[in-house]
């Protein structure tokens, strides 16, 4: 029965290529990114990938965000074991370029094709495949299983709407779940409805969120002081970042008002798609503020009020330089970004009410006392002028939200322990 299920997934997955073409293209007219290395689409690469070692998947941005402690602490672990990180978006691509060099290869990782996806096996010849969150992808599950190679999903979270989607196809998710030698899930709730979906107790864990296990290197800090010394100096910042549409002009209305009051204040606008900084760029300067672009390497002047942010992987960088963060995509019906590379800094948090990509991590913040919510304009003017004039509110602000990151951590550990089980014959 599962042979015919696949069959039909894949003849599915067959027919919907030239959609995802046109997708691709129509994105590529803002983002010229989408319009290279197709082939690794395919499971074709031109250069040569180290085989024998650990394929770690991370869809986009935030998944390799949220990989890269397990990288850094995989790679110290195993320093033998050659990693491949793969994604499906140009800005997970980047972002893992920009972190790791030439530590890791980067590529992308083939289409769910039965030959694609052969192809890349073929290639690479892991030893283990990890992919991060919920990466159901049936002919990759099915390729390795046949091939006795582990595959397991770490950071697990599977939403109640997920949930609902995947259950019309009960029958055929348990047939994969069959495939998957362990889950490791975020919290209780996640791990009862992976259970429900047909996944087996033995093969289930609970270590929670990945997300928490943040470390500052000492050559970030390096940076963050370098760049407080020349480029901030005595001025007072505050960080707008993972901007989504709709938002900016909001924000930029928000930073017009309070510069009348706080003349000196410095804005960093981050905006969350690359293909938006053009966008972003016009609507700045339409709203008649000196900016600067942090793609062109100069130092704020002290005339400059808007710094946008045009880079990928300098996210935690800006926040270091920063008094405050704003995160964005939660004033608008996105659902919000990560918090918790902020808080890792100890600076207060605000967003806006819609927050339910990380609902369980902002009602931790929350109940704490660790994250401030606004609703609109005003109440983040009032927000924000209250913490640049009360610098023990900010302090405490921040303490709280650190405290909260550093009593969640431990994600990273538990999952390092179950991994040895099939990486220490290798070490």
């Amino acid at each position: 029965m599962f042979v015919l299920y696949i069959r039909i997934y894949s003849i599915i997955m067959y027919i919907a290529q030239p959609v995802i073409w046109i997708r691709l293209l129509w994105r590529s007219r803002k983002s010229p990114s989408y319009r290279k290395r197709w082939l690794e689409r395919y499971g074709f690469h031109h250069k040569s990938i180290k085989s024998d070692g650990i394929v770690l998947h991370a869809v986009s941005l935030g998944e390799t965000l949220a990989a890269i402690p397990l990288i850094r602490a995989l790679q110290k672990r195993y320093p033998r074991i050659t990693i491949t990180l793969t994604a499906m978006t140009p800005t997970g691509i980047e972002l893992a370029q920009s972190r790791f060099h030439d530590n890791t290869h980067c590529s992308y990782l083939p289409y769910d094709l039965p030959g694609s996806m052969k192809r890349f096996i073929d290639q690479v010849k892991p030893k283990l495949v990890i992919a991060m969150e919920t990466e159901l992808w049936p002919n990759l599950i099915n390729i390795l299983y046949q091939r006795n190679i582990p595959f397991v999903i770490v950071n697990a979270r599977l939403s109640f709407r997920s949930f609902i989607g995947y259950k019309k196809f009960r029958y055929f998710i348990s047939l994969i779940m069959e495939r998957i030698t362990f889950i490791a899930a975020q919290n209780k709730g996640d791990a009862i409805r992976f259970l429900k979906l047909g996944l087996k107790k033995n093969k289930l864990f609970v270590t929670g969120n990945l997300k928490f296990d943040i470390e500052i290197s000492q050559d970030l800090l390096n940076k963050i002081s370098f760049l407080k010394k020349t480029w901030i100096k005595n001025r007072q910042v505050w960080i707008a970042s993972s901007t989504h549409k709709g938002e900016e002009i909001l924000l930029l209305q928000a930073h017009k008002h309070l510069l009348t009051t706080f003349p000196n204040l410095l804005m960093i606008l981050a905006p969350r798609h690359p293909e938006r900084f053009i966008n972003v760029r016009s609507i700045t300067e339409e709203a008649g503020f000196s900016y600067i672009m942090r793609s062109d390497g100069v130092a704020p002047s002290q005339e400059t009020q808007v710094i946008i942010n045009d880079t990928i992987g300098e996210l935690m960088l800006l926040y270091g330089v920063s008094d405050m963060a704003f995160i964005g995509g939660s004033l608008v019906k996105h659902g919000g970004h990560n918090p918790l590379e902020p808080a890792a800094h100890s600076i207060p948090l605000i967003m806006g009410p819609y927050t339910f990509n990380f609902h369980d991590i902002c009602i931790k913040l929350y109940e704490s006392d660790g994250l401030i919510t606004v609703t609109d304009t005003e109440s983040l003017i009032s927000t924000i002028t209250m913490l640049l004039t009360n610098k023990q509110s900010r302090l405490n602000y921040g303490y709280r939200a650190i405290k909260v990151l550093k009593h969640n951590q431990g994600a990273l550990q538990q999952l390092l322990y179950l991994l040895d089980n099939y990486l220490l014959i290798r070490r």
